[in-house]
Parts: structure tokens; C-alpha cells; sequence
């Protein structure tokens, strides 16, 4: 199933204006070896983010997975992002209070920071009564984070593609996936995002230009028909993993593990350090996970893994609770 661009969100629920809104949002995983920042996929595993709107001042109250290591001031993405929709929206500005429970691991390559971005759009968006559409919140949600795959798959749900410039709207495309779930090895390592691009190329030869056009296409054709084949040859990347393989100690170990106890592939989840493969359903998650913690150990690093569904719904609003008094329950957003 494909959702247009354009679509707009439902009304409050017949609430009016909204003070305080909960939302859940899931993990997402980009690239998935050759679409480098156009593919991406949401991951049942979520962060929840609980925004209200104050008279003035900004307070961040983190729990769970890296707490500690989250903004607490404006500089929370969750906040920033509010305030840009906030700001589209063309309403006088506002303080706010943003308490946050996550499960994503921080800096893994999971989506952690797309998952705050599109929490604060959702939940700003609901607060002001809902003026911005699907395309608008995609493309705030997009220029905050610098590209639309994680945010796109965050937003949607499913596996998606997006494709984005400065300025311009989010095209996208998105198909529910089929026949096949995530394990995903989190090393105790550190990458940052910047660092990893940076070894990067300027340019590629037409070859792997030509290489990855490929393979991006096969999987996406194979993604939206089920086709394990397909998607298991889908998975080859020339334009960024050989560069970003120096990166992640082991990597090719680790993914050469999971191929070996029957994973169809495994890639880089985003630019790392974490490695995400895919399997077959019904299949067995803890040999290909037990593989990938192994070969990152023989590396000299220590690791978990993860067993993930496809996550479906995307964003979600959880709760509202209005200026009156009334609560409403949860429902999707899109």
C-alpha cells in the first residue's frame, strides 16, 4: 500500500485546542545498503515524547535508554523541532515542557534523531490545532535533520523512499514489508554521524554509480512483492559501506557471520556502527544475532543484538489532553 503526498492529518478529535499531547514514534534503519539517503524503514522498537505548551521557558525531562546523554535545554531536537512548526505555523511563540522515554540506542544508527524530529513535529502540529499537512511536516522534519529517509519512515511507517532538496517537498513512496523482520547487533562503539560521512567521497565512478542504481531498484521492486531473493541481492552497496567499513571494527566479519547463519544480508543500519541484517519469517533470530555479537567479539568488541519487526503505523498519537480538561486516546497519525 502507497500513500500520497498531501494527505493531511485527521481533526483533534473534536477536542479544540490541545495543551499537552503524547506521541510514539519508531526506530528506523536508512540505506539498507545502496539507497544512501533515499531508502529507510521503521523498526518496532520506540521512543515516546510528551509535549505541552507553557507561557515561556523550555524544560526536558529524559528517561531510559541514554538519558543522560540527551539535550535537556532548547538545543533538543525535540524542542527545535516544535518550534519550527510552531514557527510555519505563523503563531506567536511558546515555552515548553518535552518528557521523553526512549528505547532507541543513541548514535547507533537506529534513527534516534529522526525519532525526536518527528516527535516534536507531530506533537507541535497537534497542539496548534493541526494547520500543517503531511508534506509540511515532512519537508520541516527533512531540513532539520539534513536528509528524508529516517524521517520519512519514521513519519509513514514501512519501508519507504524519499527524496528531498533544500527548499522543495518530500517525494516519496511507501510499501508495507513483507516476509521478512530485522536483527540488528548494537556494538559498544561510538560513531558520529558527521564523522562517518566525512569519509566519504566527493565522487564515484560511473560504474558504482550504475551499481547501485541497480541494486536500489531491485530491492525496492523486491521489497513491495516479498521477494526474499530479490531482496537478498538487493542489498549490495558500492557507494558508501566500502568507505564506512574501516569505521566498525569487524564489520565485514559481521556481516559475513549473519549471511553464514542464514540471514539473507546484512548492511549498515544509516552510517553506523550498528549492523542490520535481514530474515525470513518464520526464522529463528537468536543464531544470526548469536553470529553477529560473535564476529564483532572476535573483533575486540563487545555487542548486543536485537530481534525487530517491521513497525507499520509510523508515528502515532497516543494522547491528547485538551485546555478543558478532556483526554482523548491514542490513534494514527496518518
Amino acid at each position: 500500500m502507497t500513500r500520497k503526498e498531501g494527505d493531511r492529518s485527521p481533526a483533534v478529535l473534536g477536542l479544540g485546542v490541545a495543551a499537552r499531547v503524547r506521541v510514539r514514534v519508531p526506530a528506523t534503519t536508512a540505506n539498507l545498503g545502496p539507497g544512501f539517503d533515499a531508502l529507510g524503514m521503521a523498526l518496532a522498537l520506540f521512543n515516546r515524547f510528551e509535549v505541552e505548551r507553557l507561557p515561556e521557558g523550555c524544560y526536558v525531562e529524559a528517561h531510559g535508554q541514554s538519558a543522560d546523554l540527551i539535550p535537556q535545554g532548547e538545543d533538543n531536537l525535540v524542542v527545535r523541532a516544535a518550534r519550527a512548526v510552531w514557527e510555519r505555523a505563523g503563531l506567536e511563540p511558546a515555552g515548553w515542557r518535552v518528557r521523553l522515554w526512549t528505547e532507541i540506542p543513541l548514535g547507533c544508527g537506529l534513527g534516534s534523531s529522526a525519532s525526536a524530529i518527528v516527535g516534536g513535529v507531530v506533537a507541535a502540529n497537534v497542539l496548534a490545532g493541526e494547520p500543517l499537512g503531511t508534506d509540511e511536516l515532512l519537508a520541516i522534519a527533512a531540513g532539520l535533520e539534513g536528509h528524508a529517509d529516517n524521517v520519512t519512515a519514521a513519519m509513514l511507517g514501512g519501508f519507504t523512499v524519499a527524496t528531498h532538496r533544500p527548499g522543495e517537498a518530500v517525494r516519496w513512496e511507501r510499501v508495507e514489508v513483507r516476509g521478512v523482520r530485522a536483527v540488528v547487533a548494537v556494538p559498544d562503539v561510538v560513531l558520529p554521524t558527521e564523522r562517518s560521512r566525512r569519509v566519504l567521497p566527493k565522487a564515484v565512478s560511473l560504474a558504482d554509480a550504475v551499481f547501485n542504481v541497480g541494486r536500489a531498484s531491485l530491492l525496492v521492486a523486491a521489497m513491495a512483492v516479498g521477494d526474499r531473493a530479490g531482496i537478498a541481492a538487493g542489498l549490495d552497496d558500492r557507494l558508501h559501506q566500502p568507505y564506512r567499513a574501516s569505521l566498525v571494527p569487524g564489520f565485514g566479519s559481521v556481516v559475513a557471520a549473519a549471511k553464514g547463519a542464514g540471514a539473507l544480508g546484512a548492511v549498515l543500519s544509516g552510517a553506523g556502527p550498528s549492523v542490520l541484517a535481514l530474515i525470513p519469517e518464520p526464522m529463528n533470530a537468536e543464531p544470526v544475532g548469536e553470529a553477529m555479537v560473535g564476529a564483532f567479539r572476535d573483533a575486540g568488541v563487545t555487542a548486543r543484538w536485537l530481534a525487530l519487526s517491521p513497525d507499520h503505523g509510523g508515528v502515532a498519537v497516543e494522547q491528547i489532553d485538551a485546555l478543558d480538561g478532556h483526554r482523548a486516546a491514542g490513534r494514527e497519525v496518518l
